[in-house]
């Protein structure tokens, strides 16, 4: 007789994404989903000091292909990564804006502003846009 292992929420997830759910990606999509901030590899790497880091950019790279996490170029020269609101396929109609507090350099998805759409000239097609707010939070401004 077969004895069925019962899933976790975030195998499940995985597995709804058709991303295989490793030890390592159990563990990093645990991460994301507890943290409200983009997070970039060096941060990663500092979390799970014992993984390779070759491993944790490979989970990323799977994440974002799997629109699991997004990218998110805010300036810093540092790539950060975020986890996808439900339903996301980060098509041009999800991009949404971004805050950097230039104070403690942390950087937060603001899910509920979404970037507008741009008239391009024709023969223009869009594949991605970046919009970065910058200034500091309210854990950084004056009280």
């Amino acid at each position: 007789m077969k004895k069925e292992i019962e899933l976790n929420a975030v195998e499940k997830k995985l597995i709804a994404k058709n991303v295989n759910p490793t030890a390592m990606r159990i563990l990093v999509m645990n991460y994301f989903q507890k943290s409200s901030n983009a997070s970039s590899l060096r941060q990663l790497e500092e979390h799970f000091e014992k993984s390779d880091m070759t491993t944790l950019y490979r989970t990323l790279k799977t994440f974002v292909e799997h629109n699991i996490l997004h990218t998110i170029d805010d300036g810093s020269g540092i790539m950060k990564y975020a986890r996808c609101i439900e339903g996301c396929v980060c098509a041009p109609d999800d991009l949404h804006y971004h805050f950097h507090c230039l104070s403690c350099k942390e950087t937060i998805c603001l899910t509920e502003q979404r970037i507008p759409k741009v008239q391009l000239p024709e023969n223009f097609t869009m594949s991605e846009a970046n919009m970065v707010v910058k200034g500091n939070c309210s854990n950084c401004s004056p009280k």
